[in-house]
């Protein structure tokens, strides 16, 4: 077998694994590791309501600093929860320190000798007059690519390739891909749900695709990992 390759992936809710009682929500990360070969392990270390900011200052990238190897992947998508301005401990600026706090995550990767993939944060499923919102998570995937395209890092533009499925998908028909729940329908959510930002596994799984798709129509040597 050759030698063990680990991608973490540095993320939030969407991304991350879900305990029990949150299914069915699921995260994209979850269903990553059907598409790469058996010497290549996926390690989700993403972490739900998280940002770039809190991610760092709780100690999470730290984690992955101790044990990223040398030719390992890091896979960084943020922004739902840099969003959240009013708070202290999540909120961050587009354009000021979301992009400081990448460079931290870029500065690990480089530094252990591993390669750093940025991908923009997959769209929130937010429709006015059956026209999907191509802002839906701000101006994060905007300042992801300027950030990318200026320190020449790789990036992935997920927001628009998950966006653009969706918005063809349609307002009625993207809702079977979100964590959208009738009344009595599940136990984990007996009244109900309407979450417009993270996945059911159906949704996950699309997302998941949409990552490998991209992937694979990139000159990455990642997509030689691949199955």
């Amino acid at each position: 077998m050759d030698n063990l390759i680990t991608i973490y992936i540095a993320g939030d809710s969407t991304a991350a694994m879900k305990l029990p009682e949150k299914r069915p929500e699921t995260g994209w990360g979850e269903a990553f590791q059907a598409y790469f070969k058996e010497n290549v392990k996926i390690e989700n270390r993403a972490v739900n309501g998280r940002s770039t900011k809190s991610f760092i200052n709780e100690g999470h990238l730290a984690k992955i600093e101790n044990s990223i190897q040398p030719g390992d992947y890091l896979i960084i998508q943020f922004g739902h929860n840099d969003q959240k301005i009013e708070d202290p401990e999540r909120g961050t600026q587009p354009y000021g320190d979301y992009q400081d706090n990448l460079s931290q995550f870029i500065q690990v990767a480089y530094q252990k000798n591993a390669y750093p993939l940025l991908l923009t944060s997959v769209t929130r499923r937010k429709f006015e007059d059956d026209k999907i919102d191509s802002m839906s998570v701000g101006d994060y995937p905007e300042a992801m690519i300027q950030f990318a395209q200026k320190n020449h890092v790789p990036l992935l533009d997920i927001h628009k390739s998950t966006n653009e499925f969706m918005g063809k998908a349609g307002d009625e028909e993207s809702k079977k891909y979100y964590l959208h729940l009738p009344l009595g329908q599940s136990d984990n959510y007996p009244e109900g749900i309407t979450d417009n930002t993270h996945f059911n596994e159906e949704g996950a799984k699309i997302v998941a695709q949409l990552i490998i798709e991209a992937i694979k129509q990139s000159n990455l040597p990642l997509k030689n990992l691949l199955k």
